[in-house]
């Protein structure tokens, strides 16, 4: 088993994009936070069944860890993955995520996919010729480096020679990392658009959903039937309820007429329901606001309660800035889709070219 689990803050600098998967994301840590247990069993080598007698001496002696952390567990095209890297990824991982419970048998075979589809895109990269120049590999460390609590560039240096580690294999991990994110853009990224008509499509397919989150602001006056349910008393209340809004199409002020005649808890506040999302209130009701336009005040409604009249203030709709920002979520909700699709089928196409044995 790994012996140096205090580096893997270390790692995790370089770990990003060539040795751990590039669909886990590089998080920081600080120093008080506690580091993760050693790596489970399922990444090391088996123990020897116990002897009941010390063996003979033709017994062959048992590996050290050095020997065992060097085994092969998969080969990608002649390039050897060892336990060692395999270790060493999954504790800079788990020690970015803060993960304590023991990494399971399955967690460890994904991990190891995703090792070699990383393996594979650096191969891809250097098969298109894809250089990245020390300024840039100085800057990308730079600022990685300005994440961590180290006072400075001589500090780091040293901290990864007490680890066994160079800064030239951090360099060249961190060169990888920039090489891959360039033959990703080359052959997935640049070669994915999304039309407006794509964008319309989806408006118009998915037009509910999306303004299930709009808001809206209205008032409210209820008038209940007075003098028991009895049919005279509700038609009485539809009236007043007429005579109310014909007050109000005349320019009466609502706010006032909901203080004066609603028997609303909002009566107070002059009907005010405040700002709704759409969805919150009942199907029905909402139906009769939302139907309405700003400053309009609906026909008297009746329900169990009584009878209502709405007044809409204000709302959110597909439709001007609200369509623009709806559309620039939409494109990239499309781009996401297609980009994850031809990611998925590069990776595939490479792997199907490639000579993959894995070992572990």
């Amino acid at each position: 088993m790994i012996r140096r689990p205090a580096a893997a803050w270390l790692l995790a600098l370089a770990l990003g994009g060539c040795a751990a998967p590039s669909w886990m994301p590089w998080l920081g840590r600080t120093k008080d936070e506690p580091k993760p247990q050693p790596i489970v069993a399922a990444v090391e080598a088996p123990e020897a069944p116990k002897e009941a007698r010390p063996p003979g001496p033709g017994a062959a002696a048992k590996p050290k860890d050095e020997d065992v952390t060097d085994r092969v567990v998969a080969v990608v095209n002649n390039d050897a993955i060892t336990l060692g890297e395999l270790q060493e990824a999954i504790t800079a991982y788990r020690y970015q995520t803060h993960q304590e419970a023991p990494a399971s048998d399955e967690f460890v075979q994904q991990f190891l996919t995703k090792m070699i589809e990383n393996r594979l895109q650096v191969q891809e990269a250097e098969r298109e010729k894809i250089a990245v120049d020390e300024a840039e590999v100085e800057e990308e460390l730079t600022e990685r480096i300005k994440k961590l609590e180290v006072r400075s560039r001589e500090e780091f240096e040293k901290l990864l020679k007490a680890q066994g580690l160079t800064m030239e294999a951090i360099k060249k991990r961190v060169r990888d990392e920039l090489r891959v994110a360039r033959v990703i853009n080359r052959k997935v990224r640049l070669r994915i658009s999304v039309t407006e008509a794509e964008i319309t499509k989806y408006v118009e397919a998915n037009r509910q959903k999306l303004e299930t989150g709009l808001a809206y602001h209205a008032r409210h006056i209820l008038i209940v039937p007075e003098g028991g349910p009895s049919d005279a008393a509700w038609e009485a209340a539809r009236i007043r309820g007429e005579l109310l809004r014909t007050q109000s199409v005349q320019g009466a002020d609502f706010a006032e007429l909901a203080r004066r005649h609603s028997r609303d808890a909002s009566a107070k506040d002059g009907g005010d329901l405040g700002i709704l999302k759409r969805g919150e209130l009942a199907q029905d009701i909402e139906a009769q606001i939302l139907s309405l336009e700003p400053g309009g005040v609906s026909n008297p409604y009746r329900s169990s309660l009584g009878y209502h009249l709405f007044r809409l203030e204000s709302k959110e709709s597909l439709e001007g800035e609200g369509l623009v920002r709806a559309k620039a979520q939409i494109r990239e909700i499309l781009f996401r889709e297609k980009y994850e699709a031809r990611l998925e089928a590069w990776l595939k196409e490479i792997k199907q070219r490639a000579v993959i044995e894995v070992r572990l």
